[in-house]
């Protein structure tokens, strides 16, 4: 092709991606750097599939795009294998593929040493407009069982570890984010792809939800799923009287769960079978990251609504109170809490209650759970849904349930779906569009987060010139 003919349609490009910026005058608008220039008014330079690279597209690397200006970053996301890799992974249709390792991009798919590139760029770049990372989540996370198998509060201490302070923790509220200048040189991390994992990190969902906590304000959540699958959160009392919770995950099959958790540490739980009337047992030990490990689980009578206390929690001494399945007559058995099973001792007919479950008291604290969408309550602070710290945002896409569209300060569609990235743009909020690989799809407001694949083609730096950076 002639140089001329290149020229022309060179030009040709440029006038067209020209026309479309006077049609979108809040782009150039976007340029200001004023202090006061709100965070969802502001349009950034975007990738779609940024670790691609050059590989499926033309974007350069991870730190050549923020040279250039790139202020939003796309991960994809998978958690299939983290225990044995010891990390998420990255990549398009699997973990590993279509990714780029050229340019100065981590010669592995480990997630992290991705996050630590954007984070050592970041830190060299004080002044740089905000970056947000967007994870893809490629499967589901709320289905990982343990932390120790890549679960969502993995995923969160994993941005907390890599970001540190440099992290602007997500929020509920869309007026929390500020001006852009009230953001620079911080990191952005934002959840999209699989729906139950996003709904999951707002919200967490159980039957029977029993609570014990302890003087050094160690708690412990039990539940059931509603389908004789048990699962547990712990947590800590704040000096302010809030809940933070630290681990979650499947520890058993049963209903009707109850559990106490004495002041060095030692949890019993007990629960009926997930049918029938068997009463099971299981200690586990609380370390202080918030990790319980579980012994074995051991039958030791027949009835229902079991209950569970340490009298003295400074002793291994438990109390189990159940009522008979034949009748309202209550149960009571003595037992002494071993390194992994309790010695059942005295058992007898009693008049006593049985112990509270939904509620727990210890050191002058208290904690009240309730079931359905899981909350927690102290004597302190009103009721919370348990859920990881909301370090990251949650994203609302195009066909959304409500309970992730409520509250969310980011939506998402693809580019080609203009009447959402409107709807998002009329409603405040921070938008992308992804796929936006043609001016013909830029929309008046354009959407915050143009995501395309060729952020150094002509029409995209033209229509781009005045976006934030």
């Amino acid at each position: 092709m002639t140089d001329f003919r290149v020229r022309a349609r060179y030009a040709a490009a440029v006038a067209t991606a020209a026309t479309l910026l006077a049609a979108v005058p809040q782009i150039a608008h976007a340029a200001t750097t004023a202090a006061d220039l709100p965070f969802a008014q502001a349009i950034f330079r975007a990738t779609h599939n940024s670790y691609s690279g050059n590989v499926a597209g033309a974007r350069g690397s991870i730190t050549q795009q923020l040279d250039a200006g790139v202020r939003f970053l796309e991960f994809d996301v998978w958690s299939g294998d983290y225990a044995t890799a010891g990390d998420y992974r990255i990549g398009h249709s699997e973990a590993g593929d279509q990714v780029d390792h050229t340019g100065g991009n981590p010669a592995g798919d480990q997630l992290r040493a991705w996050l630590t590139t954007v984070n050592s760029w970041s830190a060299g770049h004080p002044a740089a407009a905000p970056i947000t990372v967007l994870l893809d989540l490629k499967d589901d996370l709320s289905a990982r069982t343990s932390y120790a198998n890549g679960n969502l509060l993995t995923l969160n201490d994993e941005l907390r570890e890599v970001f540190g302070d440099r992290l602007a923790r997500g929020l509920d509220t869309p007026g929390a984010l500020g001006p852009v200048a009230s953001l620079r040189g911080r990191i952005l991390t934002v959840l999209s792809g699989n729906a139950t994992a996003r709904t999951s990190y707002k919200r967490d969902t159980g039957s029977n939800p029993a609570v014990a906590i302890n003087t050094r304000g160690q708690v412990v959540e039990v539940h059931d799923n509603g389908a004789g699958v048990l699962w547990y959160w712990t947590g800590v009392y704040g000096a302010d009287g809030s809940l933070t919770w630290r681990r979650h995950g499947k520890y058993d099959t049963g209903k009707t769960p109850a559990v106490a958790i004495n002041d060095d540490g030692t949890v019993v739980e007990v629960h009926q079978a997930p049918s029938g009337n068997a009463l099971w047992s299981r200690v586990g030990r609380l370390d202080d990251a918030g990790e319980i490990t579980w012994s074995a689980s051991a039958k030791y009578d027949t009835g229902v609504l079991p209950s569970i206390a340490f009298p003295d929690p400074a002793t291994n001494a438990v109390r189990e109170i159940h009522r008979s399945q034949s009748g309202s007559q209550n149960w009571d058995w003595k037992g002494t809490v071993g390194a992994t099973s309790v010695t059942w001792g005295a058992h007898a007919t009693t008049s006593d209650a049985r112990f509270p479950t939904v509620t727990a008291t210890s050191g002058g604290r208290s904690v009240t759970v309730a079931g359905g969408t899981l909350t927690a309550a102290t004597d302190r602070v009103p009721a919370t849904a348990i859920r990881a710290p909301q370090l990251a945002f949650v994203e609302y896409q195009a066909g959304d349930s409500a309970t992730l569209k409520d509250g969310s300060v980011f939506w998402a569609a693809t580019a080609s779906n203009k009447s959402f990235v409107l709807s998002g743009r009329q409603a405040g909020v921070s938008v992308r569009g992804w796929d936006f690989d043609s001016a013909g799809l830029a929309t008046n407001p354009l959407a915050n987060y143009p995501a395309t694949n060729t952020p150094s083609a002509a029409w995209y730096q033209t229509l781009l010139a005045g976006a934030v950076s």
